[in-house]
């Protein structure tokens, strides 16, 4: 008999990840993957990345298949919902994680800077969440949905309103499909990180690491794998009653004074 409580066990679950390639995708494949889930990871560009994280799943005894899409198209996300069930026939979590966060100041701002962050960030989420929704009530044994947003989109950030736009929606969506697909079964929640540890930050951004750290309550950075931790929590059967809810994680910077 295991020892390991059943809300730690993810083995016969099906887990997709998008944006799987990046510092804090890899933290949350690993922690599903060690879980027991069987794993579909989604890139776009990073490939060596996939590929070396589907190898070292698979080599610790572990399921995974890494796909490529641009999730911004609907072609693309019934690519990668596809490659899913022909690999594994379901799916049971969801997790929007994919995105892009270039700095541009308002002013000098364009249109098509603005679409590619609103076409990642955002329509890409939309997509996925109804067309996994629609395979998740075929399947008739609900799911959860994770929509990873950002503090950005509760207060602002300097160069970052497309960015902090998107992210807003994000956390509005989440709300909105939470509500619509509760009576499927389908649980939406969102988590939204603040600053977190990733190679080179220091150096690309030394100001704003440097402030946060003077500020912060808990005077640290966050770790991609804390944020993971929170996704598994969201995703595991522990927080069954949990839905349209967006869990702040942030070391308490979002609760600093005004004055």
């Amino acid at each position: 008999m295991s020892n390991v409580p059943s809300w730690l066990d993810m083995h016969g679950k099906v887990v997709v990840i998008t944006g799987a390639s990046g510092w804090l995708g890899q933290a949350i494949v690993r922690r599903f993957a060690s879980a027991g889930a069987a794993i579909a990871l989604h890139y776009f560009t990073h490939s060596e990345a996939a590929q070396r994280l589907q190898d070292e799943i698979r080599h610790s005894g572990g399921k995974a298949i890494c796909v490529q899409a641009n999730l911004s198209e609907e072609e693309g996300v019934e690519a990668l919902l596809r490659a899913t069930l022909d690999a594994y026939a379901r799916v049971d979590v969801w997790i929007n994680n994919a995105g892009t966060y270039p700095v541009s100041p308002l002013l000098d701002l364009s249109v098509g800077e603005w679409q590619e962050v609103i076409d990642v960030n955002l329509q890409a989420v939309f997509i996925s969440t109804q067309k996994v929704a629609r395979q998740m009530i075929a399947q008739g044994e609900g799911g959860v949905i994770l929509n990873i947003a950002s503090i950005e989109g509760l207060s602002p950030a300097m160069g970052h309103s497309h960015y902090s736009s998107a992210k807003a929606a994000v956390i509005m969506l989440t709300r909105a499909a939470a509500y619509e697909l509760g009576p499927y079964g389908i649980r939406v929640n969102a988590v939204s990180p603040g600053l977190i540890a990733r190679p080179g930050i220091e150096d690309a951004w030394p100001q704003g690491v440097r402030s946060w750290l003077e500020t912060a309550p808990l005077r640290r950075m966050g770790q991609p794998e804390e944020i993971a931790e929170a996704c598994f929590f969201l995703a595991s059967p522990a927080a069954a009653w949990i839905t349209g809810t967006n869990l702040i994680i942030d070391g308490g910077a979002s609760c600093r004074p005004i004055f």
